[in-house]
């Protein structure tokens, strides 16, 4: 069960994501925590995806707890064409 801190939290990290990217009322944007159990994996990361009008995914994670995100960990918005999702990174864990 997760508490109101961390649904802020995650509120926060969309609200800044869209600040950051520059993204209409219309885009998607979702972030979640993810659990890992992987060797070499973090055992909790925070992934942001987002979508753009032209139906583009777009996805960044940050190795930290969503209530221990600041604005600062976003990737910075010149990095959005870096941060296409191809659907082939290592580890959705």
């Amino acid at each position: 069960q997760k508490s109101p801190d961390h649904l802020q939290a995650l509120v926060r990290i969309e609200r800044w994501t869209r600040a950051r990217f520059d993204l209409d009322d219309a885009a998607t944007v979702m972030a979640t925590e993810i659990e890992c159990g992987l060797p070499g994996c973090p055992p909790l990361e925070t992934v942001v995806a987002f979508w753009t009008g032209d139906a583009t995914r777009y996805r960044f994670k940050v190795f930290k707890r969503a209530v221990e995100i600041g604005a600062e960990d976003l990737p910075y918005a010149w990095l959005k064409p870096a941060l296409v999702d191809h659907g082939d990174l290592d580890c959705d864990c």
